[in-house]
Parts: structure tokens; sequence; C-alpha cells
């Protein structure tokens, strides 16, 4: 059962974290519109749409960004009051040790981290898709990349594809094959002079192609000049279009299955796609471990007061933030897997909790 001193620090943890939050978003939003104001000027876009695609799903984005670093600010800021306000000597004066004061905190701190992993992996993905709709169509327009010469693809363990040219306006191939195999052999070999894509039946209709069919040392071969064919292959005219920003579009689920898709094709790329993966699930348990040092730092009464405690509050936060974008840009190196990466810094501000905790006025 929570006492009442337990429901007063949940409620001053919560109060000042959503104050704070809401304070940094208005700020955040103000900066963003006056960096994109001329962009916003130079395209035909309503103000509903900048309002409803854009800002509204700007909010979600940058809130999950911010949560642990402002979680931290928070316990500091309300914690540092409560020990001016000697409140925190009266409870420990009271006989309540202070791990038992620990417990609001990390009641607080796990309520915000659920929230916070049920946003990453859920809710922010879906407003990051229409937030980066917008991005690309007017904002950054760069983001959108097409495979359109020269691609190699696997679009099933044993099928594997050859596009010359790739044309995104009509979804059309030149010079495209499809090679088969079966243990390791050569078994068909298809080749097509055209292949065009037909959204209403979802299938592709082949122009002059040839069909050679191994087997053993027999070899037939079939050539249409000049007929077509309609035939359903393993893949769509999306998979050669690619965002810079995709990732953040997609849902934790739908990380894992492309994933697991871009193994089973072959395509070497989806390490970026395991660290975002990782980097949802360790984000919720930063705001316990900054929590838990924010607490140890502010609950000593100290002469500089709230001020010192939020300089080293925010110098430790800023170091947090360093130290994540370091280990980050090694896992995308391939220096460190992308657990291990993601999870260093987690596992670094643990280790300083932990003396904190210890060091800690009791």
């Amino acid at each position: 059962m929570l006492k009442k001193i337990d429901r007063y620090i949940i409620k001053k943890y919560l109060t000042t974290f959503f104050f704070t939050i809401l304070l940094i978003t208005m700020v955040a939003v103000v900066i963003d519109f006056s960096e994109k104001v001329g962009k916003f000027l130079d395209e035909e876009i309503s103000f509903n749409e900048i309002v409803f695609d854009y800002y509204l799903n700007f909010i979600p984005w940058i809130n999950g960004l911010l949560w642990p670093l402002f979680a931290l600010i928070a316990v500091i800021f309300f914690t540092s009051r409560l020990a001016k306000d000697s409140e925190i000597i009266s409870i420990l004066a009271s006989g309540v040790s202070y791990y038992r004061i620990m417990v609001p905190y990390l009641i607080a701190s796990c309520f915000l981290a659920t929230l916070l992993w049920v946003g990453n992996n859920y809710i922010i993905p879906i407003s990051n898709e229409k937030k980066a709709t917008f991005e690309n169509t007017y904002i950054w327009r760069g983001n959108k990349k097409t495979l359109n010469e020269n691609v190699h693809m696997r679009i099933a363990p044993n099928e594997k594809i050859f596009v010359r040219y790739f044309r995104q306006r009509d979804s059309t191939m030149i010079d495209f094959r499809l090679e088969t195999f079966e243990e390791g052999q050569l078994t068909r070999f298809l080749k097509a002079k055209r292949l065009k894509f037909n959204n209403s039946s979802g299938k592709w209709t082949m122009k002059d192609y040839m069909v050679r069919t191994f087997d053993g040392m027999n070899e037939s071969m079939e050539i249409e000049s000049g007929k077509e064919l309609d035939t359903l292959l393993n893949f769509t005219p999306e998979e050669f279009i690619r965002f810079s920003n995709q990732m953040e579009m997609m849902t934790s689920p739908e990380i894992l299955n492309y994933i697991e898709d871009q193994n089973e094709k072959g395509i070497t790329n989806p390490k970026k796609f395991l660290v975002e993966y990782h980097r949802r699930n360790a984000d919720p348990f930063t705001i316990i471990i900054l929590t838990i040092i924010g607490m140890s730092l502010a609950s000593r009464k100290v002469r500089g007061g709230l001020g010192l405690n939020l300089a080293l509050g925010l110098l430790l936060g800023s170091l947090f933030v360093l130290i994540s974008k370091f280990s980050t840009t090694f896992a995308y190196s391939q220096t460190l897997t992308p657990l291990v990466g993601i999870w260093i810094p987690n596992i670094i501000f643990t280790i300083v909790a932990i003396v904190l905790l210890f060091r800690a006025q009791k």
C-alpha cells in the first residue's frame, strides 16, 4: 500500500516532469517552426497540413527523444526543493530509511518508462509515418532514394534478380533477369527486355522474354519475342525505394519482420534497423537509471542549493548524451554489435548510479 508520503513524492515527480516537458515541447515547436517557416511559405501547404500532419506528429517524436533527460532534470528540481526545505532530513529523522524513500521515485520512473516503451515501439512510429511523409514531400526531398541502376537483389532463399534500370515513374524495369537455384545449382534463368508492374492486379507484365531451364546436362529454351506474359513475382516496386528515415516510420514488430525479410533476400543493410530497435528498448531503462542518479545527487542539502544540483544534473545528462552518440556511432560502423553499442551508456550510468546511491546522504 502506498503511504501518504509516497503519493506526495509521486505527485511531485510527475507534475514537475510533465510541466517541464510541456515547456520544452513548446520551445522545440517554436524553434522548429522558425527554421522551417521559409519552406512552408515556398510550398503550397495548407495550415491544416502544417498543424495536423506535421506538428501534431512532431510533438510525440520530440518527446520520445527528450523524456529520459528531462526525467533527470525533473527529479533534481523537485528533490532539491525537498532537501532545501529540510523535508528529506525530516523523513530520515522519523526513522524512514533512504532506500524506502526511493520506492515512490522508482514507481514514478517505472510508470514513465512504461509509457515511453509503448510510445517508442508502437505509438511514435505511427505518428512518425505521417510526419516523415510530410517531410519527405515538402521539406527533405533528399531523404528519398531510388535503386534504379544495376540492382542485385535476392527475393527468396533460392531466387535472385538483376535489374539494369528501374524507372519509378511507371514502375518499369529494363533488362530484367531472374535466376533460380536448387542446392547451389542454377536450374532456371528468365530474362525479359521489359518488366512492368500492374497496380490493379498486383502482377508483373513481361515483354520480349526468354526462359532457359537446366536439368543436369539437359537444357531447354523458350523465346517469346513481341509477346507479353502476366506473372506473380516475390517483390514490388516499393522495395526499390528507400528513405533515410524509413526505420522511424516502422513499429518494432515491423522492424523485426523487415530485418528478417532483408536477411532472406541477401541485403546486408539491416544493421541500422537493429540499432533503432534496441534504442527503443534501452531508452525506457535510462529513465529509471537517471531517476536514481538525480535522487542521489539532489537529496543532499548543499550550500549551492538548486543551482548546483541542476548544473551537476545537466553535466551528467550531457555526458550521457555524448557517450550515447559515440556508442551508437560504433554500433553503426560495426565496431560493436547493435545490442552492446546501445546498452553501453546504460551500463556505465548504472555503475555511476550505484556509486552515487552508496555515497548519498542517509
